[in-house]
């Protein structure tokens, strides 16, 4: 196949190379044009994937229109509130025939969008079968030195899902397939909220049993909101929901957590964010969910007294404490 990987940061540098080592022709575009020309000539994703090699057969570019022209596959893998920027450009390319792969974990702000539906929002030509989204517990850092992981392909279309489930999987990355395409983003994009609780926790010196409660009742918020969004109650179970959760809450590669984890020391977002060079999709989808959790009126206390420290400056301890003291529930009562 012919397949182009939109954004040249950790995890479309890893992708772009698992797909070249899947027999795929393979282009990987850079938005910034020197650092494109730096990743030809060093062959080294040295900023974003340093110590892994880029094969010299993969055509890595800045031109848009060369990256996506004629391609059976295009990995967007850029952040998703810079996404709807790349998808206006390349709707004017020859994209008709191509199926569009959303590697991106957030919601957008302001429409509220998930990913697949910004992108037919973008451009109302594309139909269900050109989309899919792949998702899971997946470290770009483990991927790209083969360490076994396992993901899952999605698209409302069961060809579509099948087709990238097929592209992508191979003896170290095992690709299941779904069709419900809604509940593996939403399930990708609110775990990073839950995962930056996780790094609070962490951080202000709480303990274990402070950890698996806030990952347990996680879950159970990012289902109640899912499921009355529309999504099904198993996806949030699978790797796209409680196995992408427990590797964002618990890993060391981690970027929402290690958020969470210095805001919890003390640190304001601000000064957390400056020093980051890649981006959290936490931070911005904890507005997105926020937003949601309101428009469909679910409960989702953990995500509220996320937002409420990283926006308002509320203080860690006291929003667990605020957790802690809420009424009484049955845990039936997901």
């Amino acid at each position: 196949m012919k397949i182009s990987v939109l954004g040249a940061g950790g995890w479309g540098t890893t992708l772009a190379i698992l797909l070249h080592f899947n027999g795929h022709q393979v282009t990987l575009w850079e938005y910034h044009r020197g650092y494109a020309k730096e990743l030809n000539k060093k062959r080294i994703n040295s900023q974003y994937l340093p110590g892994v090699s880029i094969p010299k057969e993969m055509i890595i570019t800045h031109d848009l229109e060369e990256a996506t022209d004629n391609k059976n596959l295009i990995v967007l893998a850029v952040p998703s509130q810079f996404l709807r920027g790349v998808v206006e450009k390349i709707k004017h390319f020859g994209i008709r025939n191509s199926i569009l792969v959303s590697v991106s974990k957030g919601i957008e702000n302001n429409s509220l969008m998930t990913m697949s539906q910004m992108l037919k929002d973008v451009d109302p030509y594309l139909n269900d079968s050109q989309i899919a989204a792949l998702s899971g517990p997946s470290h770009a850092e483990e991927v790209s030195r083969r360490i076994p992981t396992a993901v899952v392909a999605a698209s409302s279309d069961y060809e579509t899902a099948a087709s990238v489930q097929s592209a992508f999987m191979n003896s170290y990355f095992r690709v299941y397939s779904s069709t419900d395409i809604l509940g593996v983003e939403l399930g990708g994009a609110f775990k990073n909220v839950i995962a930056i609780g996780a790094g609070i926790i962490d951080g202000a010196g709480f303990g274990d049993n402070t950890k698996a409660a806030i990952m347990t009742r996680g879950v159970a918020e990012i289902s109640r909101l899912g499921l009355a969004m529309g999504a099904r109650p198993k996806t949030f179970a699978g790797l796209s929901g409680m196995g992408d959760l427990i590797v964002t809450c618990m890993s060391k590669h981690s970027r929402n957590r290690y958020v969470g984890e210095q805001i919890g020391k003390g640190k304001t977002l601000k000064q957390v964010l400056k020093s980051m060079e890649m981006v959290a999709e936490g931070v911005e989808t904890s507005r997105s969910a926020s937003q949601l959790a309101k428009k469909f009126e679910i409960e989702t206390p953990i995500t509220t007294e996320v937002y409420k420290i990283l926006f308002e400056e509320k203080d860690p301890v006291k929003a667990t404490t605020d957790l802690m003291a809420r009424d009484m529930k049955t845990e039936g009562d997901i």
